[in-house]
């Protein structure tokens, strides 16, 4: 259920504790893919993710709205892309969670679609899960499919998706030169550290990976994936023992 959408005694009729917070960011993903690649992802995987949950077990989980802007200032060369910092992320995050767990939803599970944010909500789920009676765990849609699709930036994985749920929003006549001049690899490595900070550093254009390479099809498949992982995860939290 998205809660934007549903009045007040819809959300207090609801026979759960547990929600759902999508987070994504608004950057960069190539002169292709929409700068909202990141949240319209998670925004998608939330919602199936849920769907495929209430089927299983008959409870309607509400979905927050989407989180837009989150940590990715390492984009800042590109046009359009929004950041704010760490700390302020995880404070406007935690203030969010903390008002779905006033109104009893106190099983929170964030659903990620940005690398830049895995950290702090990480963070942010062990603060919240040890210094309230909320239990919190953070999800990442990419991370939690096996795949052969290559994951990159604006590359194949999440081109794919969005062709799947938005293709409207793809920009297929720069997807052949976006591939062109992406770059094969994040960051310049040296002995395991990263000496680029910026995505400019390395990549022209904002792109890892061919994004040609990755189709509606795939991107269907992807969000399956990710949604039958999202369901085992909320049956998870919803049986878990916080005490424990």
């Amino acid at each position: 259920m998205q809660l934007s959408d549903a009045t007040w005694p819809q959300i207090s009729a609801l026979e759960t504790n547990l929600a759902v917070i999508p987070v994504g960011s608004t950057e960069q993903h190539g002169p292709h893919a929409p700068l909202g690649t990141d949240a319209l992802a998670a925004e998608a995987v939330a919602k199936a993710g849920v769907e495929a949950y209430t089927n299983q077990t008959g409870l309607e989980v509400p979905i927050a709205p989407v989180i837009p802007v989150g940590i990715a200032e390492e984009h800042r060369a590109f046009d359009g892309t929004l950041w704010v910092s760490p700390d302020t992320f995880r404070a406007y995050v935690r203030e969010t969670a903390e008002s779905l767990a006033h109104h009893g939803f106190d099983r929170l599970v964030f659903v990620n679609g940005h690398g830049g944010n895995v950290t702090a909500l990480r963070e942010l789920s062990g603060e919240i899960s040890r210094h309230s009676e909320a239990y919190a765990v953070a999800f990442t849609w990419f991370d939690s499919v096996d795949s052969e699709i290559p994951m990159g930036h604006g590359g194949p994985r999440e081109t794919a998706v969005i062709r799947h749920i938005r293709p409207e929003l793809i920009d297929e006549s720069e997807a052949e030169t976006a591939g062109q001049h992406a770059s094969d690899h994040w960051g310049e490595w040296v002995a395991g550290v990263n000496l680029a900070y910026d995505s400019a550093a390395f990549s022209q254009n904002g792109v890892v990976g061919d994004p040609r390479e990755g189709s509606a099809k795939d991107g269907e498949q992807l969000v399956a994936a990710a949604a039958d992982g999202l369901c085992m995860l909320l049956e998870a939290v919803a049986e878990r023992d916080h005490e424990a």
